[in-house]
């Protein structure tokens, strides 16, 4: 193999691929990159055995031919290196790729390409098409509260269905649930559901940016593999049965506030820096008023009313600081909907414009 390519194309792409590249996995191969030359392009290709990223790039290829080489140490040198262009050889006899670029040259030793799995090619069972911006947006709104303990593996996945017009994304780390519905211009001719892990959707939201229009998802048995333009990027899907998300939604509330977001995330925001150690955030309920407060023994204290249109006996609930303000920034809305239960009961966070944004959070119990 013996190829050139443009220098920043070449860092661009092997920073997307080191990132899926493994990098506790006790196979050597797996904490590489492989390198795949045929005519007139090469493509880059990693994988942790979870999830699977094969990106290609314009070559030009003198001699065709695949090697394997640790990511991060490749991306590091390439980062590096002088000039517009770098050249990569393979040294068989040396067992290692000669990197040149201006007066640099460097000599990695290659890892086993025996090793390294075969990745799935893009399409499936079923393949659905959606507008990329839909898809990341919704993403974005419900990824955060996807659980990231590996000990409960179901709740450490996103649970997305797409039919009809809609596409509904769920994700739950047991002390919160996030839910987001996002209504599609045009109807799907099939459909899918799937519990995705969190890591391979924030990935995809990664790989889509802002310029692409549309996102191919190929659905199999126990994989899916997401095509962004060119590149394709697969993942095991999480086995078990997820939560029935419907059933933990409260039917009934005795209280239902609507609060302007930004003014309640910046006075949480603010407040939220005397909660530390584990110590909640106090949500006082008053006729006309809310007032929100925390105190960490040692640290100090601090306290802030605004003005909301509560009426009835007062009371007062205590939430987690960072899942409060995960769930008002996740909103995507002006105005919120917050209704209440009891100190002992979750709250609900709707947004207020109608699209199909829920967040339910867990108290804390209170000492008062």
């Amino acid at each position: 193999m013996k190829i050139t390519i443009g220098h920043d194309e070449l860092v661009a792409h092997l920073q997307q691929a080191a990132r899926i590249a493994s990098s506790r996995s006790a196979i050597q191969a797996l904490a590489g990159v492989q390198l795949v030359a045929t005519d007139g392009r090469v493509e880059l290709r990693s994988t942790d055995m979870d999830l699977g990223l094969r990106t290609p790039v314009a070559a030009q290829v003198v001699r065709p031919g695949g090697v394997v080489l640790p990511a991060r140490l490749l991306l590091d040198v390439v980062r590096r290196l002088p000039g517009s262009d770098v050249s990569l050889e393979l040294r068989p006899e040396q067992q290692d790729v000669e990197v040149v670029a201006g007066s640099a040259r460097f000599h990695l030793r290659i890892l086993r390409s025996e090793d390294f799995p075969e990745l799935p090619e893009p399409g499936g069972d079923r393949t659905v098409t959606l507008p990329a911006a839909a898809f990341t947006e919704t993403i974005a709104r419900v990824s955060r509260a996807a659980s990231r303990d590996e000990t409960r593996p179901i709740l450490t996945g996103v649970l997305v269905s797409a039919e009809g017009s809609s596409l509904r994304m769920v994700a739950t780390d047991s002390y919160r649930l996030s839910v987001k519905e996002t209504a599609l211009e045009q109807p799907l001719t099939e459909g899918f559901e799937a519990n995705v892990p969190a890591r391979a959707l924030e990935e995809v939201a990664r790989l889509c940016g802002e310029q692409e229009a549309t996102i191919a998802i190929g659905v199999r048995a126990n994989q899916v593999v997401f095509q962004v333009g060119e590149v394709a990027l697969s993942s095991r899907l999480i086995d078990g049965q997820f939560p029935n998300y419907r059933q933990l939604l409260p039917e009934q509330f005795e209280h239902e506030l609507t609060l302007d977001t930004a003014e309640v995330l910046d006075v949480v925001e603010r407040i939220s820096l005397m909660a530390q150690k584990n110590a909640p955030l106090r949500l006082s309920f008053g006729e006309g008023e809310l007032r929100i407060s925390a105190q960490t023994p040692d640290v100090g204290e601090a306290s802030e009313t605004l003005p909301a249109p509560f009426v009835g006996e007062p009371f007062e609930i205590g939430f987690n600081p960072e899942f409060l303000t995960a769930g008002l920034q996740s909103a995507g809305a002006e105005r919120i909907s917050l209704k209440l239960i009891s100190p002992l009961r979750p709250g609900l966070i709707e947004a207020a414009d109608g699209s199909g944004f829920l967040y339910l959070i867990m108290p804390i119990r209170l000492n008062v």
